[in-house]
């Protein structure tokens, strides 16, 4: 009785072997796949490591809208500063300010080929996040660029939402040092 009782946990073993490998490879494979994200942010670009200024835009004077962009990119994150001229008044005068209001963004940006994508949440003065509603945009902001032209001293970006190119020149050179997360 014993050796038939063995026999038969033998023969139920070896029908279920082939499950039981194949279930292990895949837990092998799904293991070795998966990786955890780093620890530190990453490090970005290379040229666009600093600080970057819109100083003025074409035919500005005749424009009912425009905004100009201060960027500053370090590492894999980027901070920006959009200050917005209006003549028309769309808004209360207390979030207008007579034609002349502040936006602050914060988050990563990609570089691929010629294109630069931003990735971020509209913020507060000290870049922290803002809360929905109050005055202007709040939220998600993404936005795409295409890279017309780089130096090292200035920067071409096309928005793909726009027309105008913004001519930003450089202002500080930043060392990416990445920063736990």
């Amino acid at each position: 009785m014993q050796k038939r009782l063995n026999i038969s946990y033998f023969t139920h073993f070896k029908k279920a072997f082939p499950f039981l490998l194949s279930a292990f490879c895949f837990l092998l494979s799904a293991v070795s796949s998966c990786s955890f994200n780093p620890n530190y942010q990453g490090k970005g670009t290379a040229f666009l490591q600093g600080e970057w200024k819109q100083d003025s835009i074409d035919r500005e004077k005749q424009l009912v809208n425009y905004s100009l962009y201060n960027f500053s990119f370090s590492c894999d994150s980027f901070y920006l500063h959009m200050e917005s001229f209006s003549k028309v008044n769309s808004g209360s005068d207390t979030c207008m300010n007579s034609g002349h209001w502040h936006e602050y963004i914060k988050g990563t940006y990609e570089q691929k080929t010629d294109t630069l994508h931003l990735s971020g949440f509209f913020c507060n003065r000290d870049y922290s996040l803002k809360s929905v509603g109050g005055c202007f945009r709040s939220g998600v902001y993404e936005e795409n660029f295409k890279i017309i032209s780089k130096t090292d001293s200035a920067i071409n970006l096309l928005p793909f939402n726009g027309f105008m190119a913004l001519k930003l020149n450089l202002i500080k050179r930043i060392i990416c040092v990445p920063k736990p997360l």
